[in-house]
């Protein structure tokens, strides 16, 4: 059976495969992963295959044991910086941007935000109040403001950290940019290559609900497909800030940008018409 690209519909073919031993977020799995031979969008075959249960049942185990190990600080913190979203950076960028005028934080949403870490920090460094919606969180935070599925809108910002990385379906993809208002803007962090390494020792592959890995290219498409026109990236925060056609502030990006990176006297941001295809390495 030909497997077709979620990103550009292209043909995909098997890439590599890679070998998980249990431990005790993960049961011993070994996985088959296809790459598009068109945007190089690369993702794994087997995690597809599996039933809802069984991927409702490995996420919950990764994500809640990895709480419970920052919770009681026995985690190994090389480990744990590699493999997670640089959460200070983002918040000072997310304060930074507000600040200008640039995104409105009065209606953001952290979707899939885990254990609210970002709320947190954003709340007790800069005052600034988050929203946060995570379908596997089983314990949310008392201090954070969770929503359920069913009062999700439309939001002026949505923010999306280390959850592109985590899709098996198309529909799943769709479901974060339906959430963002048809002026607004779109937060993404993941790892974005120009090609995907051929290599099971990826750093990237480490955690097992990592099924989905994207090139520029294929973020390129997605964006067009989406209707966002203009894009910014912080380098220190690891995010794009995508932004739709219908933003207001498209046409005064570029100075708006050119005059905080004046202000902090270095290339804080990087700006473009399209995709920023910051990542040319691995």
């Amino acid at each position: 059976m030909t497997e077709r690209c979620m990103i550009c519909g292209e043909v995909t073919k098997y890439y590599f495969s890679k070998s998980y031993t249990a431990n005790k977020y993960w049961d011993e799995l070994d996985v088959d992963y296809n790459r598009c031979s068109n945007c190089g969008f690369t993702f794994s075959l087997t995690h597809q295959q599996l039933s809802d249960k069984e991927w409702e049942s490995i996420n919950a185990r990764a994500h809640n044991g990895d709480e419970i190990d920052i919770k009681t600080k026995s985690i190994d913190i090389k480990s744990l910086s590699s493999n997670k979203p640089p959460y200070g950076p983002m918040a000072f960028t997310l304060n930074l941007l507000a600040k200008n005028s640039i995104i409105q934080m009065e209606n953001a949403l952290d979707y899939a935000s885990g254990y609210g870490t970002l709320a947190k920090l954003l709340s007790k460094y800069y005052n600034i109040k988050l929203q946060c919606y995570d379908s596997f969180v089983q314990e949310p935070e008392p201090l954070i403001e969770y929503i359920l599925a069913e009062d999700l809108q439309r939001y002026g910002l949505v923010i999306n950290s280390a959850m592109f990385e985590h899709v098996r379906k198309r529909e799943e993809l769709d479901k974060i940019d339906k959430l963002v208002a048809r002026n607004g803007t779109l937060m993404v962090h993941t790892v974005v290559c120009e090609n995907i390494p051929r290599d099971p020792g990826w750093f990237y592959l480490t955690p097992i609900v990592h099924t989905a890995f994207h090139t520029n290219k294929s973020m390129a498409i997605l964006m067009k497909q989406w209707g966002y026109s203009s894009s910014i990236y912080s380098p220190s925060a690891k995010s794009w800030f995508l932004f739709k056609e219908g933003n207001p502030l498209i046409f005064d990006l570029p100075l708006l940008i050119r005059d905080i990176n004046v202000e902090l006297q270095t290339e804080f941001f990087l700006h473009k018409n399209g995709f920023v295809d910051y990542w040319k390495g691995f």
